[in-house]
C-alpha cells in the first residue's frame, strides 16, 4: 500500500472509532444545525480533528479542505489553490450525518488526496460494516484487500441507481424530480441511502450501476471519484461533461450505463428545464 493512503487508512480507521462509541449512545451526541436539513454533530468535529491530527501529523506541510474547518493552507502559504496545490487532503469526516443521528446505519468517513490537481488516494471507510474502500491511482481500486470493478451490465433497463436528494438548496427541487422521473422510468430502480461518498463507493464495487447527484460539495465526492475511475467507471457532470471538483453535480456509472444516463438526461440538462412528459419505460 503506498504510503500516503497507508496514513489516510489510519486516519479513517481512527475517526470509525470515534463514529462507532458514539453511536452506541446517541441521546448523548449533541446536534447543531448549519442551514435548513444540514446538521452537525460534536462527533463529525472530534473525526475530522482526529483525521488532521493524523495526517498532518505524517504531513506537516500538507493543506486541508475539509467539511468543518474549511481551509488550512500548507506552512508558508496564505491560501490554498486545488488546481496547483503540491498535496491538498480533501476530507469529509461523516458523510451522512443526518442518517447517523438517527440511527440509520448508512454513513461514512471519506478522505482523498489531490496532488496539483490530480487525486492520487482515496478512503472511504463504512465503520458500521467495517467495509474499508481505497484506491491509489493507477493501482486499481479496492474493498478490504479484494479488487473492485464497476458492473458489467449494458442496459439502463436493469440498472439499479443511486440518488441523493437535495436538501441544504431545495430551488432545484423541480429540475431533481424531472431527473428522478427519467430515471423511475427508465431503470430496474433508484435507491436515496444518504451519504453520497458511500454511494460512490458502492458504484465502483458494483453495488449499484450509476448515480447521480445535484449541489454536492468536493469532499462528499473526491475519494469516490478515484475509486470509480480505478474501478473501470467514467465520472462526469449530467452533461456528460468531465468532472470538476467544485462543479457540484456529479455521474457518475460503468460506461455503457453513464453513456445512456447522459442520453437521458439530455433533455433536462439545465436546472430551469421544464418537467418533460415521461419516457416510454424501457423495461
Amino acid at each position: 500500500m503506498h504510503p500516503m493512503l497507508n496514513t489516510a487508512v489510519k486516519a479513517a480507521r481512527r475517526a470509525g472509532s470515534i463514529i462507532n462509541r458514539a453511536s452506541l449512545d446517541l441521546d448523548l451526541v449533541k446536534v447543531s444545525k448549519k442551514q435548513h436539513n444540514d446538521f452537525v454533530t460534536e462527533v463529525d468535529k472530534s473525526a475530522e480533528a482526529a483525521i488532521i491530527d493524523v495526517l498532518l501529523s505524517a504531513y506537516p506541510d500538507h493543506a486541508i479542505l475539509a467539511e468543518e474547518s474549511g481551509q488550512t493552507p500548507a506552512r508558508g502559504t496564505s491560501a490554498i489553490d486545488p488546481a496547483t496545490a503540491e498535496n491538498l487532503w480533501i476530507i469529509d469526516p461523516l458523510d451522512g450525518t443526518t442518517n447517523f443521528i438517527h440511527g440509520f446505519p448508512q454513513y461514512c468517513v471519506s478522505i482523498a488526496l489531490s496532488q496539483r490537481g490530480q487525486l492520487s488516494q482515496a478512503v472511504i471507510y463504512d465503520p458500521t460494516r467495517n467495509d474499508l474502500f481505497t484506491a491509489s491511482r493507477g493501482r486499481g481500486a479496492f474493498l478490504n484487500d479484494r479488487r473492485i470493478r464497476v458492473s458489467k451490465r449494458i442496459r439502463l433497463a436493469e440498472s439499479l441507481i443511486g440518488t441523493g436528494f437535495p436538501f441544504r438548496e431545495l430551488d432545484g427541487l423541480d429540475h431533481y424530480l424531472a431527473l428522478f422521473r427519467a430515471i423511475t422510468l427508465n431503470s430496474a430502480g433508484l435507491r436515496r441511502p444518504g451519504a453520497a461518498a458511500l454511494d460512490l463507493a458502492y458504484v465502483a464495487a458494483g453495488r449499484l450501476d450509476g448515480f447521480f447527484e445535484i449541489g454536492l460539495k468536493p469532499w462528499d465526492i473526491a475519494a469516490g471519484v478515484l475509486l470509480i475511475t480505478e474501478a473501470g467507471g467514467l465520472v462526469g457532470n449530467l452533461q456528460g461533461d468531465a468532472w470538476d471538483l467544485f462543479a457540484g453535480d456529479v455521474l457518475a456509472a460503468n460506461p455503457k450505463i453513464f453513456g445512456q444516463m447522459v442520453q437521458l438526461f439530455a433533455p433536462l440538462s439545465t436546472r430551469s428545464s421544464q418537467i418533460p412528459a415521461p419516457a416510454a419505460a424501457a423495461r
